[in-house]
């Protein structure tokens, strides 16, 4: 499962998309706006009444946690609720305008560690929700080793972390366990703090909840805190990763979904979102992260374990300022998906030359594959050698290939020749040679 962290707001909005599926009979009014300064605020405003009217609060989305402690969360002047519009507006644009320290961890309410410093970007703005602290609630779900587990908890809130083995039930369930048994073994785990009159209502809200988180390819989903009010509910808090290996087929249910950079990392590439984009259309694997652009070994490597192996015997053999991105393709892409990731990745290798006057190395590697044509996926990377030659012989640029799985010997033959026939220096192993010896090659020649 690959594990992409989401925005409160899309969050939010993906679930309230789906609500009457999951929550029949429970409302949630969802009004709920993500802006990048005061005055995209003021212009919502005109379309959405309920930010003229009604009290607010505002805080950064942008994937971190502790925005409470870190005084980044706006819903009073003199009292709770005393934030209208005109407040909120430039509440964001100050701390739009300058940097910001963001502390991840704390002690009680002291910070602990080093900040993270960069500038704040996106910002949600809700209505503040007046409520008593014992109407508050936490629930979240994620996967742990072949088992999802449930944790609930009467207590919601900044403080639910500290002391969490005796406020948070814990409920874990088999993936063949049927929606009546997950039901019942919710039913009779309702945390035992949970007010009488609202046991019900919080299992039945549970349930719906772990359903959503399921059918909706979650990874991970939070709500902390929620506020159950009758059959209201408020989501004043949430944090989400999306299982992006299920992107392909949940377009429409997830709607426009953004996968912002966290904050204090740096922006990424176009070609790394473009890579991710693809990735998203297809049932297979495309993945790309950049290291150092301007280093002179490269690797297409195929499947996730072998990508790891490959990146560590690198970094072992070369050293990691010589390793230049990490990345997989796998799960049988087509010819036309291949030959994308392929030229991308020639295309950011052959933009400079070595700044030692050394050849360029690119490592085409990978296990001996179960289901994946490497014949047809080397037609891709044929395809991009064509339209790349001259770029590569420019730069100087040494293949190293090592592969195995169904109809290998036609790819392994097919590339030589096609190299051969490009005037690109190549060298072409099978299953027989090592999974990773064509790095020690590379190296040492």
């Amino acid at each position: 499962m690959a594990q992409k962290a989401i925005r409160e707001y899309d969050a939010k909005s993906i679930l309230a998309k789906h609500w009457d599926k999951y929550f029949p009979n429970f409302t949630y009014a969802y009004e709920t706006v993500m802006v990048q300064n005061g005055s995209e605020l003021r212009e919502a405003a005109k379309e959405k009444a309920w930010l003229n009217e009604k009290a607010l609060v505002a805080k950064p989305d942008m994937l971190f946690g502790k925005r409470g402690k870190n005084g980044l969360v706006l819903f009073r002047d003199q009292k709770p609720g005393d934030v209208k519009l005109e407040k909120a507006a430039a509440w964001i644009d100050e701390k739009a305008n300058d940097k910001q320290e963001v502390y991840f961890a704390f002690d009680g309410d002291t910070p602990a560690g080093e900040p993270s410093v960069d500038y704040l970007t996106h910002f949600v703005v809700e209505p503040f929700t007046p409520h008593e602290q014992a109407e508050e609630y936490y629930i979240s779900a994620t996967c742990v080793g072949d088992e999802d587990m449930l944790y609930m908890s009467a207590e919601g809130g900044m403080e639910v972390e500290e002391g969490w083995e005796e406020k948070v039930t814990e409920v874990a369930f088999k993936i063949t366990e049927s929606e009546e048994e997950i039901a019942e073994k919710i039913r009779a785990n309702v945390p035992a703090d949970v007010a009488e009159k609202d046991k019900a209502s919080f299992a039945e809200f549970a349930i719906g909840f772990f359903r959503a988180y399921r059918e909706l390819n979650f990874a991970y989903l939070e709500i902390n805190p929620f506020v159950m009010q009758g059959n209201k509910i408020e989501l004043l808090d949430m944090v989400a990763k999306l299982d992006d290996t299920a992107g392909f087929m949940m377009v429409d249910a997830w709607g426009d979904v953004e996968y912002p950079t966290a904050f204090g990392m740096e922006e990424k590439s176009p070609e790394v979102l473009a890579v991710e984009e693809a990735d998203a259309k297809t049932g297979a694997s495309l993945k790309l992260t950049l290291l150092k652009p301007d280093a002179r070994i490269w690797t297409m490597v195929a499947g996730g374990g072998a990508s790891v192996v490959y990146a560590d015997t690198i970094a072992d053999l070369a050293g990691i300022d010589d390793l230049a991105n990490y990345g997989e393709y796998s799960g049988g892409p087509t010819t036309g998906e291949t030959k994308f990731y392929a030229e991308t990745l020639l295309d950011l290798m052959t933009r400079e030359k070595d700044a030692q006057g050394r050849d360029k190395i690119l490592i085409i590697g990978g296990a001996i594959a179960n289901f994946t044509d490497v014949a047809k996926t080397f037609t891709g990377i044929i395809q991009a050698f064509e339209a790349y030659a001259e770029k590569m012989k420019e730069v100087g640029v040494k293949i190293y290939v090592r592969r195995g799985g169904p109809n290998y010997e036609k790819g392994l033959k097919d590339i030589k020749e096609a190299a051969d026939r490009l005037g690109l220096w190549i060298d072409v192993y099978g299953p027989e040679t090592h999974v990773t010896d064509i790095v020690r090659m590379a190296v040492e020649a």
